[in-house]
């Protein structure tokens, strides 16, 4: 990090009078106090029962007894998890609102959706990522395929006769087959799903040749014999599949696809609760009950700095935008 070793007077009255500011605006939070038994409002924009919504609430939890008050977790499903979204970046940004979210309604479906009612980067304030998800490209045990390169020769030697499944049109399991045809020039049929678990029985049962599956949900299926793993979408290779390689050991060096799961504050959110939050909320994610709990779900835990989770979005915002272009690809 760069550091100012000096700033004019006038500059360092500027910032004391911004900081004064801020605490006047949100007396409730100021140092010692914030939040002083306020409850605050953790938003999941999707449904209960899901990995976002089961690791957020052992997040919530943790989160509410460092800080000394209740974090209510608030369902607000819908559009991709975007109307949870457009709701947080709508709220106060007085740090008792907080947006549980993942990849899809910050990096992917605002280039989809046309115009949504919030800006997924300038809406929000980052807080700490909590974890990431590899993906494993498996196909059914009868499939002939044995390896990414069988896969692909064969795509290539018929050209749109190949499907794989996804869990829905514009999801982070569609977007990775669409990259896979960019990189390689394949054509593949894509056939979307209302959910991951419906995509995943039709490659069990074979309807599809293959999907971008969660590591999690995959994972059993691909130990019991009827899926065949061919590659891991993680920069590392698995340790529940040590002998199953990278996509990049694969032949595919640029393909490296983690989704995420993060938190996020309305922008204007002041830095010094910003701060409180992303330090709980790391010292949270190193308790082995919810470590093993991310195990459960598939989520390798990150943490990190406001800063990082910034970069991660936007880098991934280009990323997808891109893919999405290139495609043509529409939500439903």
């Amino acid at each position: 990090m760069t550091s100012v070793r000096t700033a004019s007077s006038s500059i360092r009255r500027s910032l004391l009078l911004g900081t004064c500011a801020l605490l006047a605006a949100g007396g409730s939070w100021a140092q010692g106090e914030w939040p002083s038994g306020r409850i605050i409002n953790w938003v999941v924009p999707y449904p209960a029962g899901g990995s976002t919504d089961v690791l957020g609430r052992a997040l919530a939890q943790k989160l509410g007894g460092a800080l000394g008050t209740n974090v209510i977790v608030d369902n607000r499903a819908g559009a991709t998890g975007t109307i949870g979204a457009a709701y947080v970046a709508k709220a106060a940004p007085d740090g008792f609102t907080l947006l549980g979210t993942s990849i899809g309604p910050q990096a992917i479906a605002p280039h989809l959706m046309g115009k949504l009612p919030y800006d997924a980067i300038k809406g929000f304030a980052p807080v700490a990522i909590i974890g990431t998800i590899a993906h494993i490209l498996v196909v059914g045990a009868n499939q002939p395929f044995k390896n990414l390169a069988e896969l692909l020769a064969a795509a290539k030697a018929q050209p749109g006769k190949l499907a794989f499944a996804s869990g829905g049109s514009g999801t982070i399991l569609q977007m990775q087959g669409e990259l896979l045809k960019q990189q390689t020039g394949a054509q593949f049929i894509h056939v979307p799903y209302k959910g991951d678990t419906p995509a995943l029985q039709d490659t069990l049962g074979e309807q599809v040749n293959f999907m971008f599956a969660p590591a999690a949900a995959a994972l059993q299926h691909i130990q019991s014999g009827r899926l065949r793993a061919l590659a891991v979408t993680s920069a590392a290779r698995l340790k529940a599949l040590p002998n199953v390689p990278t996509m990049g050991e694969a032949g595919m060096k640029d393909f490296v696809v983690e989704q995420w799961q993060a938190v996020f504050a309305p922008a204007g959110t002041p830095a010094p609760v910003i701060s409180r939050l992303n330090r709980e909320i790391n010292t949270a994610l190193q308790h082995a009950d919810l470590v093993a709990l991310g195990e459960k779900l598939g989520v390798t835990l990150v943490g990190g700095t406001p800063g990082q989770l910034g970069a991660l979005q936007k880098s991934d915002s280009a990323k997808w935008a891109e893919v999405i272009r290139k495609g043509g690809i529409k939500a439903d």
